[in-house]
């Protein structure tokens, strides 16, 4: 039997939290500066980016605009900083109405749902190249990663794909045949797995 929260329309969103949450709690002070799959971006850069996403994330589909700073939520307690960011995005997610409303973005118009989407696959993927980059197991919740794969097969489409830094997803990258679902994801959106 489902539970209400199995059910509930942030459900992928929760999980896609709690997964890249579980990976923060094992980055240690030492492991800021190391290297991650977005060549771009260190483990600092990459934390900076979820952490703003998410609240980037919350913002557009409550209405009330955020401004992108150059805080660095990787300088203090990230974990508390994320614990933040999560519970600011589940609450706004979860509005009466947010999720069918639609919402104007710098890239286009998008429903709530859609929105909601977006910021579930970004959170989930960058748990990955966080676990990459730790060295930490990349398993990370299999069945919410076969859902992502499915959406995502639907949802991106070539005009999506380039190099990185001029395009929102890499090319896609063929998976070993035993890769488990988080990477078999992580490669469709253009990871080396």
């Amino acid at each position: 039997m489902e539970s209400e929260q199995d059910s509930a329309p942030t459900r992928q969103l929760s999980r896609a939290f709690a997964s890249t949450r579980a990976v923060l709690a094992k980055v240690g002070r030492d492991q800021l500066d190391a290297a991650t799959p977005c060549a771009s971006w260190d483990v600092r850069a990459l934390i900076n980016h979820f952490v703003g996403s998410a609240r980037w994330g919350a913002s557009a589909a409550m209405g009330t605009g955020y401004d992108v700073t150059d805080e660095d939520f990787g300088a203090g307690d990230f974990l508390a900083g994320y614990d933040d960011c999560i519970e600011v995005a589940l609450a706004a997610f979860g509005s009466a109405g947010v999720l069918e409303k639609t919402i104007e973005l710098a890239f286009g118009e998008f429903s709530g749902a859609d929105l909601m989407g977006m910021v579930v696959r970004d959170q989930f993927v960058h748990g990955w190249d966080l676990a990459r980059a730790i060295g930490h197991h990349t398993d990370l919740d299999p069945e919410l990663a076969d859902e992502l794969l499915v959406q995502a097969r639907a949802d991106i489409i070539d005009a999506y794909r380039g190099p990185e830094g001029e395009a929102i997803f890499g090319p896609i990258v063929e998976a070993p045949g035993n890769a488990g679902p988080a990477d078999r994801l992580a490669a469709f959106l253009g990871r080396s797995v």
